[in-house]
């Protein structure tokens, strides 16, 4: 079966915290003062970056006992000591932002538009938007760090296969089933739920077929993902690959905007980061996960860098 019932059920457990998320976004929102935006939306801000942050940490916690449960917690490479640290991927956003100035983006984006003469209504309506999408996409985020890091500890696991969220759009789509090396960045887009499922030698689930899947979908679904032209040619018989560009706003998160992806937080005196960071001579910012995947030369360089950065124990 392809994917395996427990990598859909992680699928769509992490969907619905990210929905959740985003839900709360929005109706914090709402109860923002269009005539003083900035200040009445910073204590709305304040709650909603404890109930996002909270979601990310609970994202990320559930990585260990679904990967314990699907491949088993038996790995005799693996050393005791490499347990993913869930509360390091909490509060930060996949780009390594400061989560509360991502939340404060919406409001300074309404703000604008305001100023510039756009219709309060308008202004407020596009920040709403956003911040739905900056919270979903953080907490999405969060959770497949935390997947990518869990599988980096485990020698078993070779690579990992793109498992499409439901009703998935047609750049996540032409993905479906493909295999990549665990080093390599999860291919996203803002708000996109999609995940993956760890390969092992033990573990093989047979990819997706895209084709399959939107030969599965009735003719209003495709009219939706594909448009009205893109269903037609499908029905066709043109060639789904060609028909869409699977890259056009695909990122991974350690390119979308800046050149190394890196954080602050967690690299205070306090911090596990930071102790750990300055034990290592460096005062280097602290690395996020897809930055240490797409730098280290090898899976041991990655785990040493993981721990360093304190993603795992």
């Amino acid at each position: 079966m392809s994917p395996s019932p427990l990598a859909l059920a992680h699928q769509a457990a992490r969907e619905r915290l990210a929905q959740a998320a985003g839900r709360a976004a929005v109706r914090l929102w709402r109860q923002t003062d269009p005539q003083d935006i900035r200040s009445s939306w910073l204590p709305l801000m304040a709650r909603l970056l404890v109930i996002v942050s909270g979601a990310q940490l609970a994202a990320a916690e559930s990585t260990e006992s679904w990967l314990t449960r699907l491949l088993g917690d038996e790995d005799p490479e693996r050393p005791d000591a490499d347990r993913l640290n869930p509360q390091m991927l909490a509060g930060v956003s996949g780009e390594g932002l400061p989560l509360a100035d991502v939340l404060a983006g919406p409001m300074w984006a309404a703000f604008r538009m305001v100023t510039a003469g756009a219709p309060i209504a308008q202004a407020m309506a596009r920040g709403s938007a956003l911040l739905d999408i900056v919270a979903r996409t953080a907490v999405a985020d969060a959770g497949r760090a935390a997947d990518q890091v869990g599988m980096a500890t485990r020698p078993s696991v070779t690579a990992y296969i793109r498992v499409t969220e439901s009703g998935a759009c047609s750049r996540c789509l032409v993905l479906a089933g493909k295999e990549y090396g665990t080093s390599t960045g999860f291919l996203r887009h803002p708000r996109c739920q999609c995940g993956m499922e760890p390969v092992t030698r033990d573990h093989r689930p047979t990819a997706q077929d895209p084709r399959k899947l939107v030969d599965a979908m009735s003719d209003a679904q495709r009219r939706k993902t594909f448009g009205e032209a893109g269903a037609k040619a499908l029905a066709e018989g043109a060639d789904l690959g060609l028909l869409v560009n699977a890259r056009r706003g695909m990122a991974t998160a350690t390119v979308f905007g800046r050149k190394v992806l890196a954080t602050t937080e967690g690299t205070t005196a306090r911090g596990i980061a930071g102790k750990r960071i300055r034990a290592a001579g460096s005062r280097a910012p602290r690395l996020m996960p897809e930055e240490i995947f797409r730098l280290a030369d090898n899976r041991a360089h990655a785990v040493r860098l993981l721990r360093q950065h304190a993603y795992i124990f």
